[in-house]
């Protein structure tokens, strides 16, 4: 059973890396290694699905009963969405592929390229919370592998200063990186109607033509302001890249990768701390309550 546990907190550890990666693709060698890994991640997304298949199949059948708690009822929802986003990432880069599947031809290759990188950030946070909601699990699986014991009163106190640390560093890299407007643009990407798309799509490895920019130098499309909100939508105010929407700091031009890594994972910081101080807040709550409730049940009796 443990060493179940160590391969799963060692995949999650690795895909949680090996996705922040992606945001620049200059760090793992170029275009053609950021489409081979991709196909890596898959396959360790799904072998992660299938680890834990007998927990999908309890709460699947289970998911209406009233008795379910609501952690879990959170935790499998969070799943879905990210087996829904983390399919279209997979199935929208093999439609835009210029490496390992060069001759697949969809159609509108445009929407598909800037929605892969738009829903990219959508899974960053669903990826936090995942592990925020399973923190206190991390936490004990570490403690067994280097046999960590109970932390003293000063150790609590050193967490949450460094807990602290950790909301101000990633609250900081997601000002620098511009990160909400870039999760702004998850829902206007999905506002572009075809008549926006070249006639036909795009063709083998032809690229597309974007006429004022090109999103291969982080230059913005020529995207109609009309149907974008108060005409001047998401894509209006950020400049658009391979590697991710640039913001005020953009990592797309350097291949830094402890750099990429730093800056992601801080983002991803401060969602998981916010998802497991929820949760934590939660159970607390719902166990005053249970108190409150046996201790009027004893009363009423007496």
């Amino acid at each position: 059973m443990k060493k179940v546990m160590y391969v799963k907190l060692g995949l999650d550890i690795l895909m949680a890396v090996t996705f922040v990666l992606f945001f620049n693709k200059q760090v793992l060698g170029g275009l053609t290694i950021h489409e081979i890994a991709g196909l890596a991640i898959a396959v360790l997304f799904f072998t992660h699905v299938l680890l834990n298949w007998q927990w999908v199949k309890k709460v699947t059948v289970k998911l209406f009963d009233r008795k379910l708690p609501l952690k879990t009822k959170f935790g499998y929802f969070l799943n879905v969405m990210l087996l829904i986003t983390m399919t279209f990432i997979m199935i929208s880069g093999i439609f835009i592929s210029r490496v390992v599947f060069p001759n697949i031809n969809v159609g509108n290759e445009q929407w598909f390229k800037i929605s892969h990188i738009s829903i990219s950030f959508l899974v960053l946070i669903l990826v936090a919370a995942h592990i925020g909601l399973h923190w206190k699990w991390v936490i004990n699986v570490f403690k067994n592998m280097i046999k960590f014991k109970t932390p003293k009163p000063s150790l609590g106190i050193l967490a949450r200063v460094a807990t602290v640390a950790l909301l101000v560093f990633g609250g900081y890299q997601m000002y620098s990186t511009n990160f909400i407007m870039q999760l702004q643009g998850v829902a206007n990407v999905f506002k572009l109607s075809s008549s926006q798309m070249p006639e036909g799509g795009f063709n083998g490895r032809e690229k597309p033509n974007f006429q004022d920019g090109d999103i291969e130098r982080g230059e913005r499309p020529n995207l109609p302001e009309g149907d974008i909100e108060g005409g001047e939508g998401q894509f209006e105010k950020t400049n658009l890249s391979e590697s991710g929407f640039k913001g005020r700091k953009s990592h797309s031009d350097s291949s830094d990768a402890l750099g990429v890594i730093v800056t992601y994972l801080g983002i991803m910081s401060v969602f998981i701390i916010i998802i497991y101080y929820i949760e934590k807040f939660i159970m607390r709550n719902t166990r005053r309550k249970k108190k409150t409730n046996f201790s009027e049940g004893d009363l009423t009796s007496v």
